[in-house]
């Protein structure tokens, strides 16, 4: 297999120390390659650190994963180490180190080094176990806390139950809301708008309805300082919902979201500019809220609006709400009303203050007619002012909105009487404003006929079911589906859909209580580009061959975007917490239903391992093969168990796409000796074009990328490499900065005739400076430019413009040649040359053209080696390591894991320096427990 990118990043961190501290960008010519879409591209003023792939946040530590077949390195440890540059801006920097040295001596005669870690450990009496080290590094569910006896019973302030009952610690969240306001400006808006964000780990995703304003275009979060932090850009749309996802927040603006000090402003970009802007704060009512409004004001620009949050009490008809509003005066007494088309219901007065604008109260004992209303999103909610100047808000009542996905993965393992049957059910719903509930229900794999297909409550007692709305007349045998409306749910039942607890069933005529059932609960928005309006893919271990009896079961949705890049999610359920299960979801290939032995190894590609129910992600060097087989739907997503490693559930998949070459090639080292081209449709079909932001590049171009202008993009062969633009010290006093270019200039108006030109003429009279060689280079010399630990770079060179002091670098153009078997007389030499029994006069016009190569040289790190040669890979801080093979292959790197037997053995070892583990002979245990004995009586 080709060279880990991971394993370049971690020789670069290692000894290219210089490449961080911006040195490199000035050289835009041969830098440390940047597969074509592979590497996460961070948002603009996000600081952090990017290695193999991944995206890290300043603080963060990890252990280096560098593919296959060398993996996760254990001993070494890297961490995002803050820095800042002379401007004072924070980036971050990739340490490496070995931790082998910190480790403990074990006190005990035969320590042992179990899977997945770096020191070895004195053995425990059940560890006698052999394991499979694939599924070692696999993570496990969470188990799940035990119920109650009166979790139905408990009131709307007492739901911390429910927070981490079904979620495993990858799951947790935590919740934010903002009221967003205009001001009383005449360029301000008379919108009012809700935005409710949900915190899990590093990302923040966020739904926000906006009214009384124009569809916003951009979306910016201040922080503390009030400078921007994040900005997002709306995509076009009719909806009033707008959802996105912040991700990889740095851990010091988590802080400052965790302590309230964060704030959220939306502006339009219409012919008459409207902005709305809030504080982002943390509310105890967020985690109950099922009903929700959005209040405004009638008058134009009053800076006025708010919004509820109500939730019904579980047992009662009491009616809670908590108002948070801005725009008031000071200190104002206020009436809030219960209003049914202008009728007054119910009214409430109180007094407020700007400095504590949150009000809360109950509505006692909704009558059935009130209770009716609520559930059809007619009744509405107003707070007016009871002042010298009388002013209102009000809004409509409705079901909570928001961008998470309402859905429901029905297991035999989650049945009232839990089974393994092997499968599946999936379920979808979509809640409308008048009440209404659209359903899209799947089941596949059954043991016998539906017979029943319901929503139901928890029950109170075992066994004794409580039916809320029979899907049944829906359903069709033929498809396996039932799809319609249910138009009269209660206000009741709209506050336990949106507290998770309802549930939907599965009867069949072997199971008349029930084969499958699930719990119908939020799915969290992800931004990612799944269809989530669409039935998922089901998975099932009736769909694994042979099939599995499993009480587990799930669905997935899948889709490829324009880049040729798959989004998919999974969520599962059913999986017994007692068999302390890992999960990790496969991605297969497979020309044939059913063929999941070791030869189809190279179709398997891993999505991601994940801990909880749920796992998301963007797979994005995806093979030609491998889209193919998504076109064609032959391709499977499949979960793994510790049990059943060969397949616990799986699901075939078909995504159309037109993906027909692929989002890479195979990875090459990049080299300066290919073919220019320049039309179009001759791009597509030439293997070493680069595919970037949904184009085509040809070899040796180079562009500026759409997703920042402060970037210079090359492509070489098959290899994207992005350069940051370092913009020159300007001397000025003033300057300007244009909206179409990246760097700032003198504001040629305000400044004085005296200082312009002759200032920046004399600002570098003795030179550049180069940080790769750390020398100063006279005006107008050029250089080859010198980059450790590679040395110098044959097929650029460096120009230093005297006016400026700027280093100018370029690609070299090798000339045309005319003999037909050219040589590259060193490895490091950018161009070849014919030998001199063939050097002839040219005579041959190849416009653009470079030269073809024979047999290429492999470099792997410092290291350069000819087609063929054999070498152990050298990896610091690690040194050699002897249990991996590379070899040279035509220009391209490969490397392998040295193959262990497996052992059949029940005493296993492992002797030192040895690469796979050995039988342990009966003669020589007996020989060391006389040994541990007399060392323990000492």
């Amino acid at each position: 297999m080709l060279v880990p990118r991971a394993l370049r990043s971690l020789l670069c961190v290692l000894s290219c120390a210089w490449l961080h501290t911006g040195a490199a960008s000035r050289l835009k010519s041969p830098a440390l390659p940047i597969q074509s879409e592979r590497e996460p591209l961070p948002f603009k003023g996000l600081s952090g650190c990017s290695f193999g792939g991944r995206f890290y946040s300043l603080e963060d530590t990890w252990h280096p994963d560098l593919g296959e077949p060398f993996g996760v390195m254990h001993c070494v440890q890297c961490h995002c180490e803050p820095q800042k540059s002379r401007r004072g801006k924070v980036f971050g920097k990739v340490n490496c180190k070995n931790i082998k040295q910190d480790c403990p001596d074990p006190n005990c005669d035969d320590p042992i080094l179990l899977p997945g870690h770096c020191c070895k450990t004195c053995p425990k009496d059940d560890d006698k176990k052999q394991t499979d080290s694939v599924l070692e590094s696999f993570e496990y569910f969470h188990e799940k806390g035990k119920e109650k006896e009166d979790d139905l019973h408990k009131s709307y302030n007492d739901r911390s139950y429910l927070s981490s009952e079904d979620m495993g610690p990858g799951e947790s969240r935590t919740d934010f809301v903002a009221v967003l306001t205009g001001g009383t400006d005449s360029w301000s808006s008379s919108g009012v708008a809700r935005a409710r964000f949900s915190l899990t780990r590093t990302s923040l995703a966020f739904s926000i309805t906006y009214q009384r304003m124009s569809r916003p275009s951009k979306i910016v979060f201040l922080d503390s300082d009030g400078t921007t932090a994040f900005e997002y850009r709306v995509p076009k749309g009719q909806s009033d919902m707008i959802c996105g996802v912040w991700k990889n927040l740095a851990k010091p603006l988590m802080r400052q979201l965790q302590s309230e000090q964060m704030r959220i402003r939306m502006t339009t970009s219409t012919s008459r500019r409207e902005e709305v802007e809030g504080k982002i704060i943390k509310h105890r009512a967020l985690f109950a809220e099922t009903f929700s409004s959005t209040l405004t004001s009638e008058q134009e620009n009053s800076g006025m609006g708010g919004i509820a949050m109500l939730t019904l009490s579980d047992t009662e008809n009491n009616l809670h709400f908590i108002l948070i509003l801005q725009g008031l005066p000071l200190v104002v007494p206020i009436r809030v009303q219960l209003v049914y088309r202008q009728h007054v219901l119910r009214e409430i007065r109180a007094n407020i203050t700007s400095h504590d604008p949150d009000f809360a109260e109950v509505l006692t004992d909704l009558n059935s007619r009130e209770l009716f209303w609520l559930s059809r999103g007619q009744l509405e909610i107003a707070v007016a002012t009871e002042d010298q100047d009388p002013r209102q808000i009000s809004g409509f009542i409705t079901g909570r909105k928001s961008c998470d996905t309402i859905q429901s993965v029905m297991s035999s393992g989650d049945a009232l009487t839990p089974g393994k049957t092997g499968g599946v059910g999936s379920a979808i719903f979509n809640l409308h404003d008048n009440g209404t509930l659209d359903y899209q229900v799947q089941v596949a794999g059954l043991t016998s006929d539906v017979v029943g297909l319901t929503i139901e409550l928890k029950p109170r007692r075992r066994n004794k079911r409580s039916v809320l709305y029979d899907l049944t007349p829906e359903y069709s045998k033929a498809t396996g589906q039932a799809a319609g409306s249910w138009s009269r749910m209660e206000a009741r039942h709209i506050h336990m859909l949106l507290q998770n607890e309802l549930f939907i069933n599965v009867a069949t005529a072997h199971s008349q209580e029930g084969e499958l059932r699930g719990q119908i609960k939020a799915l969290l928005y992800s931004g990612l580009e799944a269809p989530r309006h669409e039935l998922p893919t089901p998975l099932a271990g009736h769909f694994v061959s042979p099939p599995v009896r499993t009480g587990a079961s799930g669905h997935a949705w899948v889709s490829v975007d324009k880049q040729c890049h798959l989004h998919y999610e999974i969520a599962v359920a059913g999986l017994s917490r007692a068999d302390d299960l890992a999960v990790n979801a496969h991605l297969h290939g497979l020309a044939e239903i059913g063929e999941m032995d070791d030869s189809t190894a190279a179709h398997k590609r891993l999505l991601t391992g994940f801990y909880g129910s749920q796992a998301q992600g963007v797979l994005k060097d995806i093979s030609v093969e491998l889209l193919r087989h998504l076109d064609q739907g032959t391709a499977f997503i499949q979960v793994s168990t510790k049990l059943n490693p060969r397949g616990e559930i799986r699901g075939r998949v078909h995504v159309p796409n037109n993906c027909e070459f692929g989002t890479r090639g195979d990875v090459d080292e990049a080299e300066f000796d290919d073919l220019f081209v320049k039309d179009p449709e001759e791009l597509k079909k030439d293997p070493h074009t680069c595919f970037f932001e949904n184009q085509h590049h040809a070899h040796g171009s180079r562009w500026t990328p759409s997703y920042d202008k402060c970037f210079s993009c090359s492509c070489q062969k098959r290899t994207v490499i992005c350069d940051p633009v370092i913009c020159p010290v300007l001397t000025c006093s003033r300057t300007i900065q244009p909206e179409d270019k990246c760097c700032p200039v003198c504001d040629e108006r305000k400044e004085p005739k005296d200082m312009k030109a002759p200032e920046r003429v004399e600002e570098h009279p003795e030179g550049c400076y180069f940080e790769g060689d750390q020398k100063m280079h006279a005006p107008g010399t050029t250089w080859h430019p010198f980059v450790p630990p590679f040395g110098y770079i044959k097929c650029a060179v460096c120009t230093c413009k005297g006016s400026t002091g700027e280093v100018h670098c370029e690609k070299v153009t090798c000339p045309v040649l005319t003999c037909s078997h050219p040589v590259r007389r060193n490895p490091s030499d950018c161009c070849k040359e014919c030998p001199e029994e063939e050097r002839t006069a040219a005579g041959l016009e190849h416009s653009d053209m470079m030269q073809a190569d024979g047999p290429r040289h492999c470099k792997f790190g410092k290291n350069y080696y000819q087609n063929s040669d054999n070498w152990h890979p050298w990896v610091p801080p690690m040194g050699e390591m002897k249990c991996i093979n590379c070899w040279c292959d035509h220009g391209v790197t490969k490397c392998q894991r040295k193959q262990c037997p497996v052992l059949t053995c029940s005493n296993i070892t492992r002797p030192e320096g040895s690469c796979c583990p050995e039988c342990v002979e009966e003669d020589d245990l007996m020989m060391k427990v006389p040994d541990k004995r007399r060392t323990w009586r000492h």
